[in-house]
């Protein structure tokens, strides 16, 4: 046997905190070390954090990743343990993602990241430069380029990210040139169902490549991403160690390599394809590990949990329901608390309930996060925490009707949060005054105009606490609403973080009516009574204005997923939703084209939002499309 243990450390960075980000790192490789890891792996751009967007461009933010890199191998020198963490390097005009392996004090090698997303929320293309098969250099002495590591264990490799993804990017090509164990150091974001995806292709690599890989991923949020963390160690195909998500910290699993070199010997096919991809690829660098890992007598032999060697191994997993909600709400709770430490800029955090269902939800994360974040306190503790931080607010107009506050009012208290009800009548009719005197003769205050007023007060008065509280303002509309622009700039559409503007209506609904089952608070009963309304007018209630949310939200995933155009979606809705007659589904479908097309210019503008999806409304990251354009493309009668 030759036994390894291989760590996976999953370290919450946050962008630009050099230091504190390494200070981290260094206590995550002793814990390491002090459970007998041979290998620790450390997230991709640990040292800087990621995503760091243009903040790369800034030399002296490069420069300190390399000084604090130095110290990171200092401080863990004496731990016997070899360590694998990203960050950025310049050679040249050039800037890299590398993964970096360290040992006894030294750094032994820079291997830079190859595939370089340029899709969805991702642009690294835009400054950093891409590796190359058979790349040679150095770096201020230190090897540089595709490398693989020989150490007294085994020969390891390690790639960042994106490299994995690719069935034919760099593992094939250093797992053929004899790397045994492949380190891969993401910073993946979540996305609803990724972690099956995930661990799907980690054990797919390990197969094809007959290797130990070791995925792990970057953990807590920064701006509007949220990593979940989390990570694996499959060995030629058999998932070893599943870590787990949203949380810091170390998990490790004891590896017989000599078991990946009997698979590769018994795998004719495999070594068929290495000869033949050997005689052809370009030649990686091998860098001989001077200094040997700490001794691995002590290291015990991987039996099975349940002491079976064909019996499925761990718990039974939980129900696909369950799982969406949970992790849904654990990644949106994640951003909010995230955002508001990191940034340092806020005491308290508050939300405007409306007695309706996403301000409730949006209240409902921000407790949720108090709820990890001190999981290991007392539950009258997290109580005391949460009266402490949150604050919630019922701002009635003369539209709001006694249902909604008192909805409001009893999810304040199931959720032990603070509740202030402040009246807007007043402020209401002196703005109506106040601009009836701008307009020329002939001009009116407009129905709509009555409606956003409302709204305005609310997010003026909201701003104000702000200000005066050091409050993170947390804006509440959601990702249908959003796309048909039924928000309003100045109004609903303000706030400092947008908590559920990439969660369709739908999702918010079955995540509440899932709440509900599982918690039985009053207060999400109470809410789910009434319809959905902005109650900006009466009688008013969503879908009459809109149309049917699952036809709304089928309306979104088609046109702007699917990029499907007006008339196909029409086509495919009478599919998906027969019970309606054909010709409302096709005035609902144009209606949903041209709000859309509408409201570029407002979701434009919205707060930054919690990337969950791979569908997400913000301009600047995720759907760019032009705020001018018109709709000839679909023909004379859509423009």
């Amino acid at each position: 046997m030759r036994l390894v243990r291989i760590a996976l450390a999953n370290a919450n960075s946050t962008v630009g905190a050099c230091r504190s980000n390494v200070d981290r790192a260094i206590a995550l490789a002793r814990a390491a070390a002090a459970d007998g890891a041979t290998l620790v792996a450390l997230p991709e751009q640990l040292v800087g954090g990621y995503p760091p967007e243009d903040l790369v461009q800034w030399r002296a933010f490069v420069d300190a990743q390399r000084v604090e890199l130095a110290r990171f191998a200092k401080e863990t020198a004496s731990l016997g343990c070899a360590s694998a963490l990203g960050l950025v390097v310049a050679r040249g005009a050039n800037l890299y993602n590398v993964a970096a392996l360290v040992h006894g004090g030294r750094v032994w090698g820079l291997v830079p990241k190859e595939k370089l997303p340029l899709y969805n929320v991702f642009y690294e293309a835009r400054t950093i430069a891409r590796g190359a098969p058979g790349l040679q250099d150095t770096v201020d002495g230190v090897s540089f380029g595709d490398l693989v590591f020989e150490l007294d264990f085994g020969v390891v490799a390690l790639e960042v990210c994106e490299d994995g993804w690719s069935p034919d990017g760099p593992m094939r090509r250093r797992s053929y040139a004899g790397a045994e164990v492949v380190v891969n150091l993401s910073a993946s974001p979540f996305r609803l169902g990724i972690a099956e995806t995930r661990r799907e292709m980690i054990a797919t690599r390990a197969a094809d490549c007959q290797a130990t890989v070791a995925y792990v991923n970057a953990v807590g949020a920064n701006d509007g991403l949220v990593f979940d963390g989390g990570g694996f160690v499959a060995q030629n195909g058999r998932v070893l160690l599943s870590s787990a998500r949203f949380r810091e910290g170390v998990e490790a699993v004891t590896v017989d390599l000599d078991r990946t070199q009997r698979l590769r010997t018994e795998n004719t096919t495999w070594r068929n394809d290495q000869e033949a991809f050997a005689a052809l690829a370009p030649q990686v660098t091998r860098v001989s590990v001077g200094v040997p890992t700490r001794g691995r007598n002590a290291l015990v032999f991987p039996a099975p949990p349940n002491k079976n060697f064909f019996l499925p191994q761990g718990a039974r997993p939980s129900s696909p329901r369950d799982a969406f909600c949970e992790e849904l709400l654990d990644a949106l709770a994640l951003g909010v608390g995230d955002y508001f430490e990191k940034t340092g800029a806020f005491k308290t955090i508050g939300v405007a309930l409306s007695g309706g269902r996403d301000s409730l939800l949006v209240l409902v994360i921000a407790r949720r996060w108090i709820d990890r974040r001190w999981a290991d306190r007392p539950e009258v503790e997290r109580r005391a925490k949460a009266r402490e931080l949150l604050r919630a607010f019922f701002l009635p107009s003369r539209f709001s009707s006694p249902e909604t506050r008192a909805a409001a009012e009893q999810v304040a208290r199931d959720l032990d949060v603070p509740l202030a009800v402040v009246a807007i009548d007043e402020a209401f009719e002196r703005e109506l005054a106040a601009v009836e005197k701008m307009l020329q003769p002939g001009e009116a205050v407009t129905a709509v105009a009555r409606q956003n007023v409302q709204a305005r007060v609310r997010a003026e008065r909201m701003w104000t606490w702000a200000n005066s509280a050091h409050g993170l303002f947390l804006q509440t509309s959601n990702m249908s609403e959003k796309a048909v622009g039924y928000v309003t700039i100045g109004g609903d559409g303000e706030g400092a973080l947008s908590v559920i503007a990439n969660v369709p209506k739908t999702v918010v609904n079955y995540v509440l009516d899932w709440l509900y089952e599982t918690t039985k608070w009053e207060g999400i009963r109470l809410t789910l009574l009434k319809p959905a309304s902005a109650e900006l007018a009466d009688d008013q209630e969503d879908e009459r204005d809109l149309m049917p949310f699952p036809v709304l939200d089928a309306c979104f995933a088609l046109f702007a997923g699917e990029k499907m155009s007006g008339d196909e979606v029409a086509h495919a809705l009478k599919v998906v939703f027969p019970e309606h007659a054909a010709a409302k589904l096709d005035a609902w479908a144009a209606r949903f084209v041209r709000l859309f097309t509408a409201s570029i210019y407002k979701w434009a503008q919205a707060p930054i939002s919690i990337h969950v999806g791979n569908l997400d409304l913000e301009r600047e990251r995720a759907l760019q499309l032009p705020v001018v354009q018109r709709g000839e493309w679909q023909g004379p009668e859509k423009t």
